[in-house]
């Protein structure tokens, strides 16, 4: 009668119990050994796996198909894969292969319109990170920077009118 009700038995009920609790259980222990990168600062490679690690673990959890066991090796191997990639991308001449570069936004009190388009931002989207970041006048800005993890970051000048570092600039693209 159960059944009817919610379309399952409760052995398939049972499956899918087991099989989410174990995948849960693996994507902790997967993302113990991988580090805290796993979930930090996504980047797009970061964005992509973790909805790969979805599917998969969804996959694996609700289809009577898919055994456990293939959706931990599945997962560890996503795993591996995003491992392998951070390593590539601590050799400059990878990087640009998974992630974007930080853009300038805003050079000073200048907004750099040509920037924000290649951005697909808004004037009023650069606006509201401005404010969230506290800023009352064009001229407290030293810099504003689009980064790799779609972030806004703001610089501030220094209360003596200081400039930003060039070297905290060094990595970020100016033009198109």
């Amino acid at each position: 009668m159960l059944s009817g009700v919610f379309g399952a038995s409760w052995t398939v009920l049972l499956v899918v119990v087991v099989g989410t609790v174990g995948m849960y259980l693996v994507l902790i222990l997967f993302s113990r050994l991988a580090g805290l990168r796993s979930f930090a600062q996504m980047t797009n490679f970061d964005l992509a796996a973790t909805v790969a690690f979805g599917s998969i673990i969804a996959t694996t959890a609700v289809s009577r198909s898919t055994p456990l066991v293939q959706g931990a090796v599945a997962l560890g191997t996503l795993f591996l894969v995003q491992w392998l990639v951070a390593r590539a991308r601590g050799r400059r001449r990878w990087e640009g292969l998974v992630d974007n570069w930080p853009l300038l936004l805003m050079d000073g009190p200048e907004i750099l319109e040509s920037n924000l388009r290649k951005a697909q931002m808004t004037r009023n989207d650069l606006l509201s990170k401005l404010r969230l970041a506290g800023v009352t006048d064009f001229d407290q800005v030293g810099a504003a920077v689009l980064e790799a993890s779609g972030d806004v970051s703001v610089l501030l000048r220094g209360a003596d009118g200081r400039e930003v570092s060039p070297e905290l600039l060094a990595s970020v693209r100016r033009g198109p």
